[in-house]
């Protein structure tokens, strides 16, 4: 991977995480309003889901093990020579 792939990555994780805090405010906003029960539940539910969705993307990619690292063959033939 390179320094750009990793620029948009922080980018998504950065909008995810945008995402979770107005839906965590939002949902402050309607407790304090006495809203009805489902629309707060609705949005702390989506709070939650964006905070996995924000770690699953960043194991996914940041602690990511290739595909080539968990095979126990060796990729290549080792020779003493």
């Amino acid at each position: 991977m390179v320094e750009a792939h990793f620029a948009e990555i922080e980018k998504a994780l950065l909008y995810i995480s945008e995402a979770r805090q107005r839906a965590e405010k939002a949902a402050a906003a309607l407790r304090r309003d006495d809203a009805e029960s489902h629309l707060i539940a609705a949005l702390e539910e989506a709070e939650r889901e964006l905070e996995a969705l924000g770690r699953k993307l960043m194991q996914q990619t940041y602690f990511a093990v290739p595909k080539e690292q968990l095979s126990l063959e060796p990729q290549e033939e080792l020779t003493l020579s």
